[in-house]
């Protein structure tokens, strides 16, 4: 009966030490490559069509308010936000007009 016993909990504390590691594992699974695999869905995000569009397009429309402000202290602000949001924007994209290319520099 004795022995029945300490068999069963050494089966007991061996199932639950091999939950215990697999669960490590997971951790450091996901410790290791979240980071890498967040990384890569940024940049597929960042390089997305409706990306493109929409920071062009928001762009745009804060080019239209800078122009549209009468005040300096306004004008400032704006041009600060836009620069900060062109940084890292490629302005070479094909949604990109022309218009607001000369703009970001003219800014710059």
């Amino acid at each position: 009966m004795k022995e029945n016993f300490l068999t069963f909990t050494i089966i007991v504390f061996f199932i639950f030490f091999i939950g215990f590691i697999c669960q490590q594992n997971d951790l450091f699974m996901y410790k290791h490559f979240a980071p890498k695999y967040e990384q890569a869905r940024r940049e597929t995000f960042e390089q997305s069509k409706a990306y493109n569009e929409g920071m062009a397009q928001e762009l745009e429309k804060m080019m239209l308010d800078y122009k549209k402000s009468n005040s300096d202290d306004e004008k400032q602000a704006l041009k600060s936000v836009i620069l900060h949001r062109a940084a890292n924007f490629d302005l070479d994209s094909p949604s990109v007009s022309t218009e607001l290319r000369s703009f970001i520099q003219g800014l710059k």
